[in-house]
């Protein structure tokens, strides 16, 4: 299925492996399969998208969230504040994430041994249930460039090496927590030319919640670069969405975005109309691929999306993107 799945080349190709992946999950996981019960939605009642059963987030913070009885091999955990209590997503074949983010970030940008990785994100051993740390750090490997690494205690070191790669012409990513990024433009301003400055959202109670819009701009000049790229991702996925400028995101192939009703969960609005997101990750597969996040967005014609906040009632997790 894994090939299948990082094959997808059509929206009619996406829908057939879908709804492949909703059977199996119905079969296979007992929380969505209860979830699905109680709905009264069985996979014969389902032939479209639109039909098939959204799992709410938040039961990854209470269940074990499985489609499968292999051994887990990772647990990512949200970050959350202290005492609150974390979602957890259990993965049974990390194989299906490391695909996910390789493939995705080669689509969006090329081969990551372009780019030497500068990390503004706590290191690998320092937040090791991260998801997004977990990528970051397997890509600073993958880009085998000696000056790719987590400098998120090191802002001045960060700061002098970024002008040295971007001076001499080298492929930069930095990427990097909103806080962080903002920290260091405030020790030092920059005009980068070669640079790709990508923020992962997130303030995490360390200053002031911006809309994204007048963060970016900060950015844009601080760093002196026409666009701020974004990632959009979560503990819940093993899939990103990338945008790169102005907060208009774009999926893979093998991720989709439906806006559901804020009144009515189970009715799927229109494009151009804002409402919850809801999201299609089939590199879930071995837990559950239909999720129902506490994001408020809209989709345009062209499948690309914007998040523009959050609902008022839900938990600010560490590394989503900000309320508006």
């Amino acid at each position: 299925m894994q090939e299948q799945i990082f094959n997808i080349q059509t929206a009619k190709d996406f829908q057939t492996c879908a709804l492949q992946v909703f059977k199996h999950q119905f079969a296979h996981n007992k929380v969505y399969r209860s979830f699905c019960d109680l709905l009264y939605i069985h996979p014969s009642d389902v032939k479209e998208l639109a039909q098939i059963p959204f799992l709410p987030i938040e039961f990854f913070k209470s269940k074990k969230v499985l489609s499968s009885l292999d051994e887990v091999e990772e647990v990512f955990t949200s970050s959350g504040t202290t005492g609150a209590i974390t979602s957890k997503h259990y993965i049974t074949d990390v194989e299906y994430y490391k695909q996910s983010y390789l493939h995705g970030f080669h689509r969006f940008y090329s081969d990551i041994k372009d780019y030497a990785v500068l990390a503004l994100l706590p290191n690998y051993l320092e937040r090791k249930g991260s998801s997004l740390v977990y990528m970051v750090h397997d890509l600073i490997l993958k880009s085998e460039n000696e000056h790719s690494g987590f400098y998120l205690n090191n802002l001045e070191e960060l700061a002098q090496k970024l002008k040295v790669l971007d001076q001499a012409g080298t492929k930069v990513l930095l990427i990097g927590v909103s806080f962080a990024l903002l920290d260091l433009i405030e020790q030092q301003q920059f005009q980068l030319k070669n640079t790709l400055v990508m923020e992962t959202g997130g303030m995490k109670g360390r200053r002031k919640e911006m809309i994204r819009k007048e963060l970016h701009q900060v950015l844009q000049d601080g760093f002196g670069v026409k666009t701020i790229h974004s990632e959009y991702g979560m503990t819940e996925l093993l899939s990103q969405a990338y945008s790169k400028g102005n907060g208009i995101f774009a999926c893979p192939p093998w991720m989709h975005i439906l806006i559901r009703d804020t009144e009515d969960p189970l009715s799927i609005m229109p494009t151009g109309v804002s409402g919850g997101i809801n999201i299609i990750d089939l590199a879930n597969y071995n837990s559950c691929s239909f999720i129902a996040t506490q994001d408020l967005g809209k989709v345009f014609k062209d499948d690309t999306f914007e998040v523009i906040g959050r609902f008022d009632n839900s938990d600010i997790r560490g590394c989503n993107l900000m309320v508006l």
